[in-house]
């Protein structure tokens, strides 16, 4: 497996709910540390890559995707050994049930699968309904609750969703749990490496943030931590090319270039910032794609409220089946995001970042 392979397959295979991002955290460390200064975390747990270009007091330039992924954490063991959960970070039933999972105990992983009433003794009328969250369970296989306590399950470990990276028929696609949002943390490691040997004033921050579904709360403290001038928040988008989809729902197509968000319900984009990106996407010939998100948010709808205010913009993977076990993303979207990133920061300098913000 090629190298870039191999850090996706590590970074989505890590486990890392909303709370406990420690394995992802530990991935990123590993692949980021070589392009960077030196890496630091916040006391929430997010992670900070410093990586200073030729000047030393340059525009501190923030590129962030977070660690965690949507998951559950155990709240009870019944005395049959069944868990009940906590969804921790957007669920929608529907794709909830007798999927496989993974509970994180201190005595090491116990596989598992969510469970309820079977349809064939259900009434009718409920048959045609989706099953409530609330009477959903995991089965470990236990036989009781004290057997379930010797698997070392207890209350409050994370579980965690199971989809193997993927490379699929198609090679440009590639399938996994997490891409919401690992994808986000590659890019931010890739974006460092390509800087690597390129000439720019700036100091460039890859990080990896925690707690984003959950209200993105990494981005608040590191972006604190590290007050940046321009900041972009990378992560996932709706991909509007699936069957029943239409363009009145999302515009974005796979494998056709990043998203450009130009509003969410976390924020409205920076126009000034938006423009010098696309102005750069269209000079290096990159391909891109406006979107609009009237619900859910980015880790920029944070970044951007930092201090007294960051120009920040939402570059995202437009994805297919976020928020669910398996999502499917198209490579050249992920690669073109991080060469556009790039050109980008290539151009900046402390004259263009105060053109951006004050014009």
């Amino acid at each position: 497996m090629e190298d870039m392979l191999k850090m996706l397959k590590e970074l989505t295979d890590a486990k890392g709910i909303p709370g406990n991002e420690r394995e992802p955290r530990e991935v990123m460390k590993k692949y980021i540390s070589p392009f960077a200064d030196n890496v630091e975390m916040d006391h929430l747990g997010s992670l900070i890559a410093k990586k200073t270009g030729s000047v030393e007091d340059g525009p501190k330039i923030m590129v962030a995707g977070h660690l965690d992924e949507i998951g559950f954490m155990v709240t009870n063991i019944d005395d049959r050994g069944f868990l009940k959960f906590q969804c921790v970070g957007g669920w929608w039933e529907q794709v909830m049930l007798a999927q496989r999972v993974t509970v994180m105990t201190r005595n090491g992983n116990v596989p598992g699968v969510i469970g309820s009433k079977p349809p064939h003794i259900l009434p009718a009328e409920a048959r045609k309904k989706s099953v409530d969250k609330k009477e959903m369970f995991i089965d470990i296989g236990a036989t009781s609750k004290e057997e379930a306590e010797e698997f070392g399950v207890r209350p409050g470990d994370s579980v965690v969703p199971v989809c193997d990276f993927t490379v699929m028929k198609n090679e440009k696609m590639l399938m996994a749990k997490a891409w919401d949002n690992r994808i986000g943390c590659a890019i931010a490691i890739e974006v460092l490496r390509r800087l690597k040997d390129e000439e720019h004033p700036n100091t460039v921050y890859g990080v990896g943030t925690v707690q984003e579904e959950v209200g993105l709360r990494g981005a608040r403290t590191s972006a604190h931590y590290i007050k940046p001038d321009i900041g972009f928040g990378v992560d996932v988008g709706i991909a509007g090319d699936t069957p029943g989809v239409t363009e009145k729902d999302a515009l974005a197509k796979m494998g056709k270039g990043p998203q450009i968000i130009m509003y969410d319900a976390s924020m409205v984009s920076h126009k000034g910032l938006r423009d010098f990106v696309t102005d750069t996407a269209d000079a290096n010939e990159i391909p891109y794609q406006f979107d609009s998100v009237p619900g859910g948010g980015t880790d920029s709808g944070a970044i951007h409220l930092t201090a007294n205010g960051v120009p920040a913009l939402s570059i995202t993977i437009a994805t297919r089946y976020i928020h669910t076990h398996a999502a499917i993303l198209h490579r050249d979207d992920f690669e073109n995001a991080c060469q556009l990133i790039v050109e980008v920061i290539k151009k900046m300098d402390r004259k263009t970042v105060e053109q951006i913000t004050f014009n």
